[in-house]
């Protein structure tokens, strides 16, 4: 019984696979289609600029701008006790 499943999933993984790569097919097509219209491509620093330092210098504004504009003063850990503290009494 154990046989006859792996044999089921492996053709099901096969089917899948074969059926996956059938329907991809058209994305490596040489031919242009109608009103395809590509422009002028990006060299390696324009691209390395669009997707790898646009999104870093995004990242740091934004948290740049979480760290600046904080309000909360309680920046200590909580530490969980077991003996109850007494308000201070300047409080």
């Amino acid at each position: 019984m154990d046989k006859k499943n792996a044999l089921r999933a492996g053709a099901l993984t096969a089917g899948t696979t074969l059926m996956m790569l059938l329907m991809t097919s058209p994305a490596l097509a040489v031919t242009r289609d109608d009103g395809d219209d590509p422009g002028p491509g990006l060299s390696v620093m324009e691209t390395l600029g669009l997707y790898v330092v646009a999104p870093l210098a995004i990242f740091a504004v934004i948290t740049g701008l979480v760290m600046v504009l904080d309000k909360s003063t309680d920046r200590e850990p909580k530490v969980k006790t077991k003996v109850p503290v007494k308000a201070k009494a300047g409080a």
